[in-house]
């Protein structure tokens, strides 16, 4: 039976066995450690020369890397750095060898890196943290609506038509006729609604096909889409995004708090104000009355205005968090709902985490007649998005939802400097491998 090694300190005098990586071989004249590492620490193994020839000649020949198991007795040594414990093996075995040397190690560029990601994880535990912390949040979140009663659905992601807009999407061939993968689950969510599911979500890939080199886009990543019915207002999906930000926060500080504090110097802790809203045109003239947009010719945030924006929220309120709501219809697709006399606004918003946006959410538009009226003012055909339009015309009662982007809830948590780093193994323009 397999110990792992932050358990060794319960069974010191007894014999385990341990399996893990090397992590390190300091051949001396008269002794051998090996540095052994699982996943929840590192520990030595000591043979001292002549105790056993065959073991002696197997560790002289292992390089960095390889996974071994190693049979033996654990004993205290105070002297030892790692834990005051070290094993004594009795057996040896290298179960994978690696070559050597690496091709790459903890100092290498990112692009190298993410050639060899599956090595890279391993050479950089806390990369693995990343993704331990990512997989909590999406539990969390999980927890949250299903506590609420939604049901999660998993939709298609080959479309007959292009999603949306129509722009930035990937095409491929599909037997005898072209496809396109999802920009993502929306309009699958609102037939959900149409076919009577009140609430339901999705945890799944989202494809763009969008040609950003920036730290925060990549062409394939996870998205968390809510839809929900019977709502108020759009404020009632920003109230659900609020709890369930709070909810997710609270369980990453209960299990990974520390952790995190010491690898990412990061204090993860759950809003304790209420995440405060502004209009985009009210957070325009508050920006231009501070320097930003000079010339007055923008009619919503660049990333400097959001990374502005937010800072003013958090030295004023102390919140991270702040909802941009109401923007332009000009920018917002077409079935986000308009206020009652006022076409050139959005019932929608994306909430901004220490000045990057990480959702976009709206009350969408249930009307059919006022939805195709929409969808042809922005110059889109009808007949594409027929079997999505039909969907309204057999009483869909007022909803609304959001779209949350995994990774850069993930990035914006941990403090990262690209958006690669919260992927198992990143999409981007130029990158479609391993």
């Amino acid at each position: 039976m397999r110990t792992i090694v932050r358990d060794l300190s319960k069974h010191i005098d007894e014999t385990v066995t341990v399996c893990g990586w090397v992590n390190a071989v300091r051949a001396q004249r008269k002794i051998q450690f090996v540095i052994v590492r699982d996943d929840s620490g590192m520990v030595q193994t000591t043979l001292r020369r002549g105790q056993d020839e065959a073991m002696e000649a197997l560790i002289d020949k292992l390089h960095d890397e390889s996974a071994v198991r190693v049979t033996g007795r654990v004993v205290a040594n105070e002297v030892v750095s790692l834990g005051g414990i070290e094993i004594v093996p009795e057996r040896f075995e290298v179960l994978g060898a690696a070559e050597a040397p690496l091709p790459i190690d903890r100092n290498t560029g990112p692009e190298q890196r993410l050639d060899w990601r599956y090595l890279d994880l391993r050479l950089r535990p806390e990369q693995r943290q990343v993704l331990a912390v990512q997989s909590t949040v999406e539990q969390a979140m999980r927890d949250y609506v299903f506590s609420r009663g939604f049901v999660e659905l998993h939709t298609p992601k080959l479309m007959g038509t292009a999603s949306e807009s129509g722009a930035e999407v990937f095409k491929l061939e599909y037997f005898d006729r072209a496809a396109y993968l999802a920009q993502s689950p929306q309009f699958y969510k609102q037939m959900a609604i149409a076919a009577g599911f009140e609430q339901v979500f999705e945890v799944g890939p989202v494809f763009r096909a969008e040609p950003s080199f920036t730290s925060r886009h990549s062409t394939e990543f996870t998205g968390v889409d809510i839809e929900f019915a019977w709502i108020d207002g759009v404020e009632d999906v920003m109230d659900l995004e609020e709890e369930m930000i709070a909810g997710a926060l609270r369980r990453v500080e209960e299990l990974h708090g520390d952790q995190i504090f010491e690898t990412f110097s990061r204090k993860v802790k759950a809003p304790d104000v209420a995440m405060p809203r502004i209009r985009m045109d009210e957070a325009i003239e508050l920006l231009r009355s501070q320097g930003w947009d000079p010339e007055g010719q923008r009619a919503e945030l660049d990333p400097e205005g959001e990374r502005r924006l937010s800072a003013h929220f958090l030295e004023q309120t102390g919140s991270e968090f702040v909802f941009v709501t109401h923007y332009p219809s000009s920018v917002r697709p077409f079935y986000h709902m308009r206020p009652e006399g006022d076409p050139d606004t959005t019932l929608s918003f994306d909430l901004l985490w220490n000045g990057l946006e990480i959702t976009t959410g709206a009350q969408r538009e249930h009307r059919y007649d006022v939805l195709c009226a929409q969808a042809e003012e922005k110059g889109m055909a009808l007949e594409p998005l027929r079997q999505y339009l039909d969907a309204f015309r057999f009483g869909t009662p007022p909803h609304g939802g959001l779209g949350l982007g995994l990774g850069r809830f993930t990035m914006t948590l941990l403090g990262l400097e690209s958006i690669r780093d919260t992927s198992f193994l990143f999409r981007g323009p130029n990158r479609l491998t391993p």
